[in-house]
């Protein structure tokens, strides 16, 4: 089990701290709002109403006793990078902050943030990429150039093997796995026939999966 010190229960903390929750790790919220905190304290063991700006406060929760720190507060910035640097000055072993711009992410990894997370830049990346190919279930971005996507088998590949298909070789991306409803295909061969509703884990170049999957009927 992990613990976490999560700073901020705005809409962002409160559905990462359930998730959090969901699997089993230890988390401390905390936000200067005590609606904010007495809306979520039920679920939680410990939920502080602190102003974690004052690095007095924070010096009582025993910032290094934790895994890592998340600064989730996505309406103030200057109160984010304040407490982003209050935490490093403190011993954490990790601070991962929320930004919405570059320029926010690099002053906060000027003041010790490990990494920076864009949520909402993320979520409009993900939809931008479903609503313009229909045939994109889901999308990971593993960085600038390449991603992980989960596609719906072509039409076209219904009835074929994977080996007679080789997508690496001609169109330059990798089938890691199929997925058939909640059933996950743990190996992959190239004996593989395709079957209609097949969901294909691919990896590769973004630009040339999304080319792919615009190019399908």
């Amino acid at each position: 089990m992990k613990s976490f010190l999560l700073i901020g229960m705005g809409k962002f903390g409160r559905m990462l701290g359930q998730k959090m929750i969901e699997m089993g790790d230890e988390i401390t919220v905390v936000d200067k709002n005590e609606d904010a905190i007495n809306a979520v304290a039920p679920k939680y063991t410990n939920a502080l109403i602190a102003n974690c700006m004052n690095i007095d406060n924070l010096k009582a929760m025993d910032v290094p006793s934790y895994d890592a720190c998340i600064v989730a507060i996505g309406d103030d910035f200057q109160a984010s990078l304040e407490i982003a640097s209050n935490l490093k000055d403190l011993g954490a072993k990790r601070i991962i902050s929320r930004a919405a711009t570059e320029i926010q992410s690099k002053f906060l990894m000027r003041v010790g943030a490990d990494e920076v997370i864009y949520p909402d830049r993320d979520i409009a990346d993900k939809l931008a990429i479903r609503l313009n190919s229909s045939n994109v279930i889901n999308y990971i971005d593993l960085d600038s150039r390449y991603s992980l996507f989960e596609i719906a088998c072509p039409a076209k590949w219904v009835g074929k093997k994977l080996i007679d298909i080789n997508p690496r070789k001609k169109l330059g991306m990798n089938i890691l796995t199929v997925k058939k409803g909640s059933e996950v295909l743990y190996t992959l061969d190239g004996e593989y026939v395709f079957e209609a509703g097949d969901q294909l884990v691919v990896f590769g170049n973004t630009e040339t999966i999304l080319k792919f999957t615009n190019s399908m009927k």
